[in-house]
Protein backbone atom coordinates (compact mmCIF):
# COMPACT_ATOMS: atom_id res chain seq x y z
CA UNK A 1 0.00 0.00 0.00
CA UNK A 2 1.30 3.45 -0.91
CA UNK A 3 2.38 5.69 1.92
CA UNK A 4 2.23 9.42 1.33
CA UNK A 5 3.58 12.32 3.35
CA UNK A 6 0.62 14.73 3.05
CA UNK A 7 -2.92 13.66 2.28
CA UNK A 8 -6.00 15.77 1.69
CA UNK A 9 -9.69 15.03 1.68
CA UNK A 10 -12.83 17.11 1.83
CA UNK A 11 -16.43 16.80 2.82
CA UNK A 12 -19.44 18.48 4.30
CA UNK A 13 -19.47 16.10 7.30
CA UNK A 14 -23.03 17.06 8.11
CA UNK A 15 -24.65 14.52 10.43
CA UNK A 16 -21.32 12.79 11.02
CA UNK A 17 -21.64 9.00 10.63
CA UNK A 18 -19.58 5.81 10.46
CA UNK A 19 -18.98 6.22 6.71
CA UNK A 20 -17.23 9.54 7.39
CA UNK A 21 -15.13 7.97 10.13
CA UNK A 22 -14.18 5.01 7.92
CA UNK A 23 -13.04 7.31 5.11
CA UNK A 24 -10.93 9.44 7.45
CA UNK A 25 -9.38 6.33 9.05
CA UNK A 26 -8.51 4.77 5.69
CA UNK A 27 -7.07 8.06 4.45
CA UNK A 28 -4.88 8.46 7.54
CA UNK A 29 -3.62 4.88 7.15
CA UNK A 30 -2.16 5.99 3.80
CA UNK A 31 -0.46 9.23 4.83
CA UNK A 32 1.61 10.77 7.61
CA UNK A 33 -0.31 14.05 7.79
CA UNK A 34 -4.00 14.37 6.89
CA UNK A 35 -5.56 17.71 6.03
CA UNK A 36 -9.36 17.73 5.92
CA UNK A 37 -11.27 20.44 4.14
CA UNK A 38 -14.69 20.93 5.72
CA UNK A 39 -17.11 22.69 3.38
CA UNK A 40 -18.31 26.04 4.66
CA UNK A 41 -22.04 26.66 4.86
CA UNK A 42 -21.78 29.09 1.92
CA UNK A 43 -19.91 26.53 -0.18
CA UNK A 44 -22.55 23.85 0.48
CA UNK A 45 -25.40 26.26 -0.27
CA UNK A 46 -23.65 27.21 -3.52
CA UNK A 47 -23.35 23.70 -4.98
CA UNK A 48 -25.94 21.59 -3.15
CA UNK A 49 -28.52 24.36 -2.85
CA UNK A 50 -29.31 23.39 0.74
CA UNK A 51 -28.17 24.53 4.14
CA UNK A 52 -26.28 22.02 6.28
CA UNK A 53 -28.12 20.90 9.40
CA UNK A 54 -25.00 21.36 11.54
CA UNK A 55 -23.28 24.76 11.17
CA UNK A 56 -19.73 24.92 9.80
CA UNK A 57 -17.99 25.80 13.09
CA UNK A 58 -19.52 22.77 14.80
CA UNK A 59 -18.79 20.42 11.88
CA UNK A 60 -15.17 21.63 11.78
CA UNK A 61 -14.82 21.10 15.55
CA UNK A 62 -16.19 17.54 15.29
CA UNK A 63 -13.79 16.65 12.47
CA UNK A 64 -10.84 18.31 14.24
CA UNK A 65 -11.47 16.15 17.33
CA UNK A 66 -11.02 12.90 15.39
CA UNK A 67 -7.67 11.24 16.05
CA UNK A 68 -7.06 10.52 12.34
CA UNK A 69 -7.21 14.21 11.42
CA UNK A 70 -4.09 16.37 11.71
CA UNK A 71 -5.55 19.64 10.45
CA UNK A 72 -8.93 21.06 9.43
CA UNK A 73 -9.22 23.84 6.87
CA UNK A 74 -12.35 25.53 5.50
CA UNK A 75 -13.32 24.40 2.01
CA UNK A 76 -14.66 27.57 0.44
CA UNK A 77 -14.71 26.32 -3.16
CA UNK A 78 -15.21 22.97 -4.84
CA UNK A 79 -12.12 23.64 -6.99
CA UNK A 80 -9.66 21.03 -5.67
CA UNK A 81 -6.89 22.25 -7.99
CA UNK A 82 -7.08 25.72 -6.44
CA UNK A 83 -6.33 24.24 -3.01
CA UNK A 84 -3.48 22.10 -4.39
CA UNK A 85 -1.88 25.20 -5.92
CA UNK A 86 -2.11 27.06 -2.60
CA UNK A 87 -1.17 24.20 -0.31
CA UNK A 88 0.67 21.22 -1.74
CA UNK A 89 -0.37 17.68 -0.88
CA UNK A 90 0.82 14.36 -2.28
CA UNK A 91 -2.56 12.68 -2.57
CA UNK A 92 -6.21 13.57 -2.39
CA UNK A 93 -8.52 10.90 -1.05
CA UNK A 94 -12.03 10.75 -2.46
CA UNK A 95 -15.00 8.42 -2.48
CA UNK A 96 -14.85 5.91 -5.32
CA UNK A 97 -18.22 6.92 -6.76
CA UNK A 98 -16.37 9.70 -8.63
CA UNK A 99 -13.68 7.47 -10.15
CA UNK A 100 -13.73 7.59 -13.95
CA UNK A 101 -15.94 10.69 -14.16
CA UNK A 102 -15.00 13.45 -16.55
CA UNK A 103 -14.34 15.91 -13.70
CA UNK A 104 -12.08 13.56 -11.73
CA UNK A 105 -10.24 12.32 -14.82
CA UNK A 106 -9.44 16.00 -15.45
CA UNK A 107 -8.32 16.45 -11.84
CA UNK A 108 -6.05 13.39 -12.11
CA UNK A 109 -4.34 14.89 -15.17
CA UNK A 110 -4.00 18.35 -13.61
CA UNK A 111 -2.79 17.00 -10.24
CA UNK A 112 -0.05 15.01 -11.98
CA UNK A 113 1.48 18.30 -13.19
CA UNK A 114 1.98 19.21 -9.52
CA UNK A 115 3.23 15.79 -8.43
CA UNK A 116 -0.03 14.82 -6.73
CA UNK A 117 -2.50 12.04 -7.34
CA UNK A 118 -5.99 10.93 -6.35
CA UNK A 119 -6.67 7.73 -4.45
CA UNK A 120 -10.25 6.54 -4.39
CA UNK A 121 -11.63 4.92 -1.25
CA UNK A 122 -14.67 2.64 -1.09
CA UNK A 123 -17.88 3.92 0.44
CA UNK A 124 -19.27 2.30 3.55
CA UNK A 125 -22.31 0.30 2.45
CA UNK A 126 -25.72 1.22 3.83
CA UNK A 127 -24.94 4.70 5.16
CA UNK A 128 -24.92 8.18 3.69
CA UNK A 129 -25.84 11.68 4.76
CA UNK A 130 -28.54 11.73 2.07
CA UNK A 131 -30.12 8.56 3.53
CA UNK A 132 -30.02 10.07 7.04
CA UNK A 133 -31.59 13.28 5.79
CA UNK A 134 -34.42 11.28 4.15
CA UNK A 135 -35.07 9.42 7.42
CA UNK A 136 -35.21 12.69 9.35
CA UNK A 137 -37.58 14.29 6.84
CA UNK A 138 -40.10 11.42 6.97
Amino acid sequence: MAKYKIGYTTGVYDMFHIGHLNLLRRAKERCDYLIVGVSTDECVEGYKHKTPIIPYDQRAAIVAAIKYVDEVVPQTTMDKLKFLKSRHFDVMFHGDEWKGTELYNKYENEFAKYGAKIEYLAHTEGISSSALREKIEK
